[in-house]
């Protein structure tokens, strides 16, 4: 299977406005890549954008659950980038609450981001993709698309369809020119556990604990991961891990596939307790 060469072919990327999505966008900035970056956030596309003015950059700005406005975004990146490549999807949020705490809206809202929007804008740039000599596409998935924490089951399931329809896919495309990989990234200092949703139902002061908690676990560069995800694309690979936890719990399941969360319970303790409110201040 030849390598893929970026520069001057176009890299379609969601959720770039910031996160993996941005240090993923950096990274093929630097090997010439055109990019095509994509977000509902449009001055941190436009932020982005400026920052790599020395390649050529275009800014779409849509919802990735709508998708009308996503088949027109999508013919929007064609019609602006004649030789599309690579695609992705970063795109996604979290969510933190048990399913008592969680309401069907909020657990629907969070795979309408994770899930459909990620099958939505693949769906809509396949021709595209189908027209290159050779193409890509990648998928972030996560670690819980591996092992499902307590405390996280919206974004479990979420990442768990995203790993399902990735591997379906490929499976689709296996007499195409298309490839199709997910990476399974852990303890990515992002910020998206921070910036991200939480039950309405649980005591704000108690969210900002765990989810501080989590973010105390996290210890791979975004420029590191970005770097890894990257290379996976250009060698075209079904499955990319993402730091050394990563690497650990893909191990972990595979040995104990119905005992993993014996493991992984007191690491996460903190992270994953959805009653107990943050220490105050001595």
């Amino acid at each position: 299977m030849p390598r893929l060469k970026v520069a001057g072919a176009t890299s379609v990327i969601t959720g770039a406005a910031s996160g993996m999505g941005a240090e993923i966008a950096r990274n093929l900035a630097t090997r010439g890549a055109h990019l095509a970056l994509i977000d509902r956030d449009s001055g941190g596309l436009e932020d982005l954008a400026g920052e790599l003015a020395a390649t050529h950059v275009t800014t779409h700005t849509v919802d990735l659950r709508d998708d009308t406005a996503v088949q027109a975004v999508a013919e929007e990146v064609m019609g602006q980038h004649p030789h599309i490549q690579t695609l992705i999807t970063c795109a996604g949020s979290s969510m933190l609450g048990s399913l008592e705490q969680l309401t069907m809206e909020e657990m629907r809202w969070l795979m309408d981001v994770n899930l459909w929007g990620t099958v939505s804008i693949t769906q809509a740039l396949l021709p595209a993709l189908r027209r290159a000599p050779e193409a890509h596409i990648t998928h972030l998935a996560s670690v819980y698309a591996l092992a499902s924490p307590a405390g996280r089951i919206p974004y479990a399931m979420s990442k768990y369809a995203v790993r399902a329809f990735s591997e379906a896919l490929r499976h689709e495309l296996e007499n195409t020119r298309i490839t199709v990989g997910a990476v399974y990234p852990a303890g990515v200092r992002t910020g998206i556990i921070l910036h991200g949703r939480y039950a309405a139902a649980i005591d704000p002061n108690v969210a900002s604990r765990a989810a501080a908690a989590q973010a105390a676990m996290y210890t791979t560069d975004p420029d590191d991961a970005a770097e890894q995800i990257v290379r996976g694309t250009i060698q075209r690979k079904a499955r990319v891990m993402v730091g050394r936890e990563a690497r650990l719990i893909d191990a972990l399941v595979r040995v104990a596939p119905t005992g993993y969360w014996r493991a992984m319970r007191g690491p996460l303790r903190e992270a994953i307790d959805t009653t107990t409110p943050m220490p105050p201040v001595a």
